[in-house]
């Protein structure tokens, strides 16, 4: 089943165009990653993606439907987004923050089964120590997995998550990342995950889409995209990709020429 289409998507901000002829879809099931340099255009793709930017051109399908055409409520039913920033929310709990995600189900009152939601997403990323604290006062990487657990109430059928891992140490990472697979592939649920850390993402991701200054540059399975011929292309850097792992490894040898963007 296919949970989101994205068909021949443009995007400029004023005369700089920053997407181009952006086409990919996403089964039930999937994690797909979003790889690719500083400034290639993965965050604005994403911002497209969940309607935050209205696309120069193409077209957002969402579970058979036009993005357009859809309330924001049923958006958020269908589809959840966790920001690159975490935000610093210093007047609210983690378990308030959190329960912030049910409100497209919510209409005057929290029900027994909304509260057992989020404690079972609290939970499941190891933050059910932290429910009572305030987020404001929480390191960057606890707020990043308060906004996933967030996401993660919401049980819509797509995820978008824009770096959810950088703030986050190397067990954390690997934590988050086994989580959302797991749901992926157990709850039949649609990740796309924009990631840097190229590793990490040929791991837990069934398919790579990797984007050079806005367009797409290759779009498959790990094995498919990551390899040295890419990663001069796209990254300007040297490389050895080891394939005698479970999944491809890339290991730098040394950098090219510096790329521009942010």
């Amino acid at each position: 089943m296919v949970r989101l289409s994205v068909e021949d998507l443009s995007f400029a901000y004023r005369d700089r165009e920053v997407l181009a002829g952006i086409t990919f879809s996403v089964d039930a099931g999937e994690v797909l990653g979003l790889v690719g340099p500083n400034g290639c255009g993965k965050t604005t793709l994403i911002r497209c993606v969940d309607g935050m930017l209205s696309p120069g051109g193409g077209r957002v399908m969402l579970e058979g439907r036009e993005l357009g055409a859809m309330h924001r409520r049923e958006v958020a039913r269908a589809m959840a987004y966790v920001p690159q920033s975490a935000g610093n929310q210093t007047s609210s709990t983690v378990f308030e923050t959190v329960l912030m995600g049910r409100r497209p189900y919510l209409n005057w009152t929290v029900s027994p089964a909304d509260e057992e939601r989020v404690i079972a997403a609290l939970d499941l990323l190891d933050l059910g120590g932290l429910a009572l604290r305030k987020v404001g006062e929480l390191s960057g990487g606890e707020r990043q997995r308060v906004m996933i657990a967030r996401a993660l109430v919401q049980e819509t059928g797509v995820i978008l998550l824009d770096e959810p891992t950088s703030n986050l140490d190397v067990c954390h990472q690997m934590g988050v990342m086994e989580v959302l697979r797991g749901l992926a592939e157990d709850e039949g649920l649609a990740v796309v995950i924009a990631l840097h850390d190229l590793n990490l993402a040929a791991t837990y991701c069934h398919r790579l889409m990797v984007l050079s200054t806005g367009s797409v540059y290759g779009y498959g399975a790990p094995e498919e995209v990551l390899t040295e011929e890419m990663l001069q292309s796209v990254y300007g850097i040297e490389a050895v990709v080891k394939r005698d792992l479970p999944a491809p490894y890339m290991v730098p040898v040394r950098p090219g020429r510096l790329r521009g963007g942010a």
